[in-house]
């Protein structure tokens, strides 16, 4: 994945867009603490995170993070209601055992939530799929079947049936091609379905 001139992936870059200056910020499934660490240092937020690989914890607390052991199946249920402005869940909900609980859990505690993930309806694995007849690696899904986390592949269009099904709205979307870079398409429309490779969504609950 190409970097911008930040340091950071470009998706990472366009995600941290999303973010207000000064929020109150929760990372799920943070990593080497690389997000967390850039909205901390140049969006001044109150930057908190949640990683599964202890590893990832040791990296995150080396750089002065304040990142916790957890899972986003089981964990999530012990914040309190609205305890942050903004939850993120980067390239990790199709990780997840049960999206559709993770996803509801990160409307409940936070004001609202950015997610991101990569299409499994991009033309590239379809096509990949339909001559060769095997799973598609591709530069946003990298690993062979038996390798990868992802348990629960979903396209663009999956996503947006389950954030209308539980009560949410889009507040914001970016549809990015396999290099990082935002394309300028309707996140509903057909087109993003099929020529994005990942997408990033801000959610907020209705009402």
């Amino acid at each position: 994945m190409i970097q911008t001139l930040d340091g950071i992936r470009r998706d990472l870059s366009l995600l941290a867009d999303m973010v207000q200056p000064g929020a109150r910020v929760l990372d799920i499934g943070c990593g080497d603490g690389t997000l967390l660490a850039y909205l901390r240092d140049r969006k001044g937020v109150d930057a908190r995170g949640m990683e599964l690989s202890m590893d990832g914890v040791r990296d995150c607390v080396a750089q002065g993070l304040s990142v916790v052991q957890g899972d986003a199946d089981s964990d999530l249920q012990d914040y309190p209601d609205q305890a942050f402005d903004l939850v993120i869940l980067s390239q990790t909900l199709q990780a997840t055992r049960a999206p559709d609980r993770v996803l509801g859990q990160l409307a409940r505690i936070g004001r609202s939530a950015i997610v991101s993930f990569p299409n499994f309806g991009h033309w590239r694995a379809i096509l990949h799929l339909a001559l060769r007849g095997r799973m598609p690696v591709t530069p946003t899904i990298p690993l062979e079947w038996y390798e990868t986390p992802n348990i629960h592949f979903c396209t663009i269009r999956d996503f947006l049936a389950l954030v209308d099904r539980l009560g949410l709205s889009v507040a914001d979307a970016a549809i990015l091609d396999g290099a990082g870079r935002r394309l300028g398409l309707d996140a509903r429309g057909r087109l993003a379905n099929l020529i994005g490779a990942q997408a990033i969504f801000r959610l907020a609950r209705n009402g």
